[in-house]
């Protein structure tokens, strides 16, 4: 009696895998899989269909027992989701990953000196290069920093740029996250699970390796303590168990081999921020932060924030305590200094972007209003300061009454706005629920950390958007992840 032949995934994953005018990031235009993919798939030919099953349930089943999970407000079925995470990784050959690095290295750069800038001598707004209104009318613009020295100059220590392909497959920057950027939890804990599952493909596709991103983290945390501190404490500042991040907030936490606090635990006497111990009170010098600043005074921001410390930002102008990222970073986060992202980097280090942003329009600017609210049906409509997929439209797939609702918001209020148009973001094969594989689209986050020099780690969470069709990628809109492969080699 024969066995009955087995049907591995390579098979069925190219079988039928239609490419809909999209960049595939595994398959090139004719199906067949691109050189950078070709020492994966090697190894991975032998693997059934069975056995791929059970290496994914194997995954869900430890992602749970971790507790690796997200929180989703206002929703009544439950707070806490298990994360969604895809076995098919993204692959990034090193040539690739060299020209993102120089690409994001620039950006970070010169977000930093706009900052510095903005919050001292303001030249690139005397000199005409952006209109002093967009800056001064931000959300989160704060005048009482302006000429305050921040520790080392440094203003974005942790930064997530998004980054998405369109049809030809060209990088383009989607948003800077310079505020309290999350996910990076989800690649460490990502590339955990396929060592796990996937044990000496890594050696034998040549992958770069991503554990050493919080040995980096504080060693930059470190890096800005205030002078004449030689062996800093340094803490992680988290507004508690209810916030959607909190997971991560206590793995990086213990990662550093660092405390995790909240603003309960921390008290500012003359000047200085002390943590609450069963020893009474030890110094403070440096705070990871991942509350935003309007939550982390009451005597300066909000009155009823009771996730912050009381005199913490007496102490952070006393030189007293490092706070990362540094107050009044949420101004680069604004979706219309995004539109001058560009005209930074040629200000401050006179060079051409090196990966370009998505095409904007503004809508405080009267041509450009005039041309979103005529097209509002063709383009993607973004709040200025919200972020997660919240408060955007994506008009070709909008319904009458939602385009007549951002019709009036953009014409009520114009500098909260801006538009671009829909980009055919670049799509993986992903495993779906009936078992097949389908083309999926897809976003990278790579995260930057800016300290005494600036190190990327090799990768970043690629985004999945689980359902069909879908462009919204945010775990909060039903998106899961793939683990991110960059390689030592091109092939």
């Amino acid at each position: 009696m024969t066995s009955k032949p087995k049907t591995n995934l390579p098979a069925r994953l190219l079988k039928a895998y239609a490419h809909d005018d999209f960049f595939d990031e595994m398959l090139d235009a004719n199906g067949k899989v691109r050189p950078h993919y070709s020492r994966f798939r090697a190894l991975f030919q032998e693997l059934t269909a069975h056995e791929f099953e059970l290496k994914r349930q194997s995954v869900d089943l430890a992602f749970f027992r971790q507790g690796i999970t997200f929180n989703v407000y206002g929703d009544s079925a439950g707070l806490e989701k298990i994360f969604p995470f895809d076995l098919l990784p993204r692959i990034i050959p090193a040539k690739e990953w060299d020209f993102l690095e120089r690409g994001l290295t620039q950006r970070i750069t010169a977000l930093n000196l706009f900052l510095h800038d903005i919050y001292h001598e303001q030249k690139i707004l005397k000199d005409g290069v952006i209109p002093p209104f967009y800056v001064l009318s931000g959300k989160h613009f704060r005048r009482e920093f302006v000429n305050f020295n921040v520790p080392k100059d440094i203003y974005i220590h942790v930064c997530g740029t998004d980054l998405i392909r369109d049809d030809t497959g060209q990088y383009m920057v989607l948003e800077d996250n310079s505020r309290c950027p999350s996910g990076v939890s989800y690649v460490l804990k990502n590339r955990r699970a396929m060592k796990r599952s996937f044990p000496g493909m890594f050696e034998g596709v040549g992958v770069r390796p991503v554990e050493d991103y919080p040995r980096e983290l504080l060693r930059m945390l470190q890096h800005i303590a205030p002078a004449g501190v030689s062996e800093p404490t340094v803490v992680l500042l988290t507004p508690g168990a209810a916030n959607s991040a909190y997971f991560e907030h206590t793995y990086l936490a213990r990662q550093m081999g660092i405390e995790i606090v909240e603003g309960r635990d921390l008290v500012v006497r003359d000047g200085r921020v002390f943590m609450r111990t069963t020893k009474g009170l030890q110094p403070v010098h440096v705070i990871y932060r991942r509350v935003d600043d309007d939550f982390l005074d009451p005597t300066v921001f909000r009155r009823d924030s009771m996730l912050g410390v009381p005199g913490l930002v007496n102490a952070y102008r006393a030189g007293n305590v490092s706070l990362a990222n540094s107050i009044g970073t949420g101004i680069a986060d604004d979706k219309v200094m995004y539109y001058f992202v560009p005209r930074m980097i040629k200000y401050y280090l006179d060079q051409e972007p090196l990966i370009p942003n998505v095409p904007t329009y503004l809508a405080s600017e009267e041509a450009d209003k005039k041309y979103i609210l005529e097209n509002l049906e063709k383009l993607v409509v973004k709040a200025a300061n919200e972020s997660g997929g919240y408060g955007m439209l994506m008009g070709p797939k909008a319904s009458r009454e939602e385009i007549a609702e951002f019709r009036a918001k953009v014409e009520a209020e114009p500098r909260n706005y801006i538009a671009q148009p829909m980009i055919s973001l670049s799509r993986h094969p992903t495993h779906v629920e009936n078992g097949q594989f389908e083309g999926r689209h897809i976003d990278l986050r790579p995260y930057i950390i800016s300290g005494e020099k600036t190190v990327i780690v090799p990768g970043g969470l690629t985004r999945v958007a689980l359902r069909k069709g879908s462009l919204v990628v945010n775990s909060s809109q039903g998106g899961g992840s793939k683990d991110t492969w960059v390689l030592y080699g091109d092939e």
